[in-house]
């Protein structure tokens, strides 16, 4: 074996680009998203072939009606809505970990998503209370009005406790989230014991979340509040990283620390109440995706954002597929698949943070 020889510069380890790897993840995100489409849309209860369908439109033969309906009615705005469901869930958990500069912030696990849910269940079972003329006003957009509103006051009040004197405590806003999600708990129960059997069928829909009601009046009701919500995130990556360095640093570098801050909470308001809207209480999608994308790709904000809304879309279909094959012809509730997937990954993310294990 060949010495070393003396005063030999040892080679260094390469430099790992982090930009270079989050743009490379977009491209293979968005293909994995592509994928992910395109089995959606091939899988179902039904004998509908997406390749025949697919081979009858380019050769100018007509579609069957069965397959028609089923593909566009049926398939299509499940795979639209779980791309948005998914997207803005992941997009607020990241937007969440950003403003209180802590991995484990998620709209779930601070009542965010509670609150939502709360809101919609309060149109649901009270909504023939509301005043006809505001029924007629807001028709269909009662449920996710209501959901967003849910969602926009629990992320105040959580906001309100967890901030003092400009600073936010991370062990408050999570001890906050939880007495927030408690007392949307026991008022979701009241409610639910007040219902009538056809209030009970549409709630249990939102207790175990689910994409199997998606229809396209669904989508294009939330389909804005959610697609908006996506895009004005995408605007606060410089001001999430800036904040990570502090908030006193944030505002020596130019950054509106508090417009940062009132944009975050309503973006992440105005995504999960309209997610919840429409899914119902679908966890752990917004603490997962943004964590493993960080340890991936970096803590830049300006990519993560996005490539969050990427993986959010395809992780969210993924159960949706599992939830539609592991029971077939039934569907199980998306909301058990993604807690299945979710919680051994946060146990890791706990696990790790205290430096139990290496990986």
């Amino acid at each position: 074996m060949a010495r070393a020889e003396i005063g030999a510069i040892p080679a260094m380890p390469p430099i790992v680009d982090r930009h270079r790897t989050a743009r490379r993840a977009h491209v293979w995100l968005a293909g994995l998203l592509v994928v992910v489409c395109i089995c959606s849309l091939a899988t179902g209860a039904s004998g509908t072939s997406l390749w025949r369908v697919l081979t009858a439109l380019l050769a100018g033969d007509p579609v069957s009606v069965t397959d028609r309906v089923v593909m566009l009615d049926i398939r299509l705005p499940r795979l639209v809505m779980g791309v948005l469901v998914g997207a803005s869930l992941a997009v607020s958990g990241a937007v969440m970990q950003g403003l209180f500069r802590n991995p484990l912030a998620d709209p779930g696990l601070v009542g965010v998503s509670a609150g939502a849910g709360l809101g919609a269940i309060m149109a649901i079972v009270l909504g023939a209370f509301l005043p006809s003329a505001l029924i007629t006003l807001v028709g269909n957009w009662t449920v996710p009005v209501a959901a967003f509103l849910g969602g926009w006051l629990s992320t105040i009040i959580l906001y309100r406790v967890s901030t003092r004197a400009g600073r936010t405590s991370v062990a408050t806003m999570l001890l906050a989230g939880i007495a927030l999600g408690a007392l949307a708990g026991a008022v979701s129960g009241i409610l639910v014991y007040m219902a009538d059997d056809r209030q009970l069928r549409d709630l249990t829909f939102w207790g175990l979340g689910s994409l199997a009601g998606a229809t396209w009046s669904k989508v294009l009701v939330a389909g804005p509040m959610i697609g908006l919500s996506i895009l004005a995130t995408l605007y606060l990556g410089r001001g999430l990283n800036g904040l990570a360095m502090g908030e006193a640093t944030a505002h020596h570098i130019g950054i509106n620390v508090q417009r940062l801050k009132n944009g975050a909470i309503m973006t992440v308001a105005l995504a999960t109440g309209a997610a919840v809207a429409v899914s119902g209480g679908i966890g752990f999608v917004g603490i997962v995706v943004p964590h493993l994308l960080r340890l991936a790709t970096g803590p830049d904000h300006e990519t993560l954002l996005l490539n969050s809304a990427l993986l959010g879309a395809s992780l969210l279909l993924i159960a949706d597929l599992v939830s539609r094959v592991i029971i077939a012809p039934a569907d199980l509730p998306i909301g058990i698949v993604t807690a299945v997937l979710g919680a051994p990954v946060f146990l890791w993310i706990l696990l790790r943070r205290r430096g139990l294990v290496d990986l």
